[in-house]
């Protein structure tokens, strides 16, 4: 749903002051690393130097941000923060809203303001856009792909430094969910930590005594594992590149007596056998760490 404020990050999960931070540094990327000054976006402004040489100071016009492709939008409203911090007077009108299905040739967002503004925060804007949108469409993809199925598409965290609120934010706007967003919310046991602990059985007694309110999740690569890894004590399972036939004996052996999780050399041409299989979740670190941008672009029409 189009909602009237296009910065507004009601319901997002986004902390302001994460999304304020990300927005002076991606602005500062491009403006002279860190001239983006509270009180003095002209100041800024000018440090667009192709912008500063050929629009005049108190030349206004309207841009619309625009797909060039179709997919699923994500990050609209902290794009439009970008523009806002550069001009903050600047008239913001929703098209679109995260989450939204979108073809060739939408526009998404509409900004009126100083031009050398809009164009200093263009690039600014698109990067942090696109990249969110792309994520979104891919996981739509996945998401579209298992639907019927009853399993969840969750990401990992394997994800872009400093980026990871707002890739796992675009995850849910294409329909996916996060299970872990870093190493503190779940004890993943991998086999390192197996190896050190001594056994499965220890390294779960170990998470419980210091962790007791952290979900403990266990990597199991045989269905052998992962009866060992349930009767430890796992609440769910990361079932690491097995293939259909084994997840199903898995979903037999131990199924309802923790969340099955499969992963490892997924792709979208097996998601739904993968997903038939009667898993839980199917774990995708490629939408955070491969997908492409969606393909915006900032068109300026008066």
């Amino acid at each position: 749903m189009v909602t009237a404020d296009p910065r507004s990050l009601a319901g997002t999960g986004l902390a302001e002051a994460w999304v304020g931070d990300l927005v002076e540094r991606t602005l500062a990327e491009d403006l002279a690393g860190g001239a983006v000054l509270p009180g003095a976006p002209d100041l800024a402004v000018a440090l667009d130097v192709t912008s500063a040489a050929t629009v005049p100071p108190a030349q206004y016009g309207t841009a619309d941000l625009v797909a060039r492709a179709d997919g699923v939008v994500a990050g609209l409203p902290v794009a439009a923060r970008v523009f806002t911090r550069l001009a903050p007077g600047a008239t913001l009108t929703a098209g679109a809203a995260d989450g939204d299905r979108v073809t060739r040739g939408d526009v998404l967002l509409t900004v009126r303001g100083p031009v050398r503004a809009l164009l200093a925060a263009e690039r600014s804007a698109l990067n942090i856009a696109s990249r969110a949108s792309g994520i979104a469409t891919a996981t739509r993809a996945w998401v579209d792909a298992v639907e019927g199925t009853g399993a969840v598409v969750l990401d990992t965290r394997k994800t872009t430094p400093g980026l990871r609120p707002l890739e796992k934010y675009a995850v849910r706007c294409g329909g996916g969910s996060n299970k872990r967003m870093g190493l503190y919310d779940v004890a993943m046991v991998k086999d390192n930590h197996v190896a050190a602990a001594g056994s499965v059985a220890a390294a779960v007694a170990a998470v419980r005594e210091r962790a007791p309110r952290v979900p403990v999740q266990v990597e199991a690569d045989t269905p052998a594992q992962a009866v060992e890894a349930v009767e430890a004590g796992a609440d769910f399972l990361l079932l690491d590149n097995m293939p259909p036939a084994q997840l199903r004996e898995v979903v037999a052996l131990v199924g309802g007596r923790a969340e099955l999780e499969a992963t490892g050399g997924l792709t979208l041409a097996v998601a739904r056998e993968v997903a038939a299989t009667g898993v839980d979740f199917l774990s995708v670190g490629a939408l955070t760490h491969s997908s492409p941008i969606l393909d915006l672009a900032l068109d300026l029409r008066s």
